[in-house]
């Protein structure tokens, strides 16, 4: 049984900041880090999306941690096809992801400024977050090469956000072009009731990782406001669904990061306290994993 993680996108949201999920004294940036990390094992960064990831916060945020903490770092927008604020590049750069130089720099920095985290053995996983517009056929599979050869020796996993990716008739190929590239497969707690909705299946493709990540069951996703998009809160029997699949994942990989990214509040800290609990007491009743937290 492979060790299971769990943790949230991202300990810096301004919602979960302003929720008093932080007590007094610990929340500058550093004490937040610390507490955080005093409650889980793993977190993902998503200020990467936004902005490049700089050597010195890395330092700073293997400083701030304990040994074994685990840090999961979103991918850049520019290196998964998403639109890119001119300003999020460094100067001189245009938001051309066509132009080699913008692209080759944009890798080079992104690169070094996730190298301290690598370097501490502390880089749990580089995902790449695709948008719904990047589906299955020639031009993403010659996409997810590059990407494989720009990543070479690192932890990735993919998270698809078309459904066609994980639609019953091409899970197959999809599994096989992740284990061709080395990837992880990242599944997906959303709604199911929208034309982009990703199913719900767990699939395996790399024997190192698996990733799981929920975005809450909204029914604004992809319409509403950050906040009408994230604000759900996940009840015992929407998150009990996924226990069996959790468990089963660990059973096939040697870790699993659950991941909840429901940041609306503090909704997401509490579904990942109990999912943890709800996998503790799944671990008593049925046999020991080698680490539930």
């Amino acid at each position: 049984m492979g060790d299971i993680l769990i943790g949230v996108c991202s300990w810096t949201d301004r919602a979960l900041v302003a929720s008093g999920w932080y007590p007094a004294g610990r929340r500058d940036a550093e004490g937040r880090l610390r507490h955080y990390a005093g409650q889980f094992p793993l977190v993902e960064v998503d200020a990467s999306y936004y902005a490049l990831p700089t050597a010195r916060n890395s330092r700073l945020w293997v400083k701030r941690t304990p040994d074994g903490f685990v840090f999961d770092v979103k991918a850049f927008s520019l290196l998964t096809g998403h639109p890119t604020r001119p300003s999020a590049l460094p100067a001189g750069l245009s938001a051309d992801a066509g132009e080699p130089r913008v692209l080759d720099e944009v890798w080079a920095r992104f690169t070094d400024g996730i190298a301290p985290l690598r370097q501490a053995g502390r880089l749990g996983a580089v995902l790449f977050q695709f948008p719904p517009w990047f589906r299955p056929g020639p031009r993403a599979e010659t996409f997810l090469g590059e990407c494989a050869e720009r990543t070479a020796g690192w932890p990735v996993a993919v998270e698809f956000r078309h459904p066609r990716w994980w639609q019953t008739e091409q899970r197959p190929t999809t599994c096989e072009l992740l284990r061709r590239n080395g990837f992880a497969a990242v599944a997906v707690d959303m709604t199911q009731t929208l034309p982009s909705s990703v199913p719900p299946v767990t699939p395996v493709a790399a024997p190192r990782l698996s990733v799981v990540r929920f975005h809450g069951r909204s029914p604004a996703w992809g319409t509403g406001s950050k906040e009408d998009r994230f604000r759900h809160d996940y009840t015992d029997d929407e998150l009990g669904e996924w226990v069996p699949r959790v468990r089963s994942l660990a059973r096939r990989t040697e870790q699993v990061h659950v991941l909840f990214n429901n940041c609306c509040g503090d909704a997401a800290v509490r579904a990942a306290a109990r999912m943890r609990s709800l996998l503790a007491a799944a671990t008593r009743a049925d046999g020991p994993a080698r680490r539930t937290s």
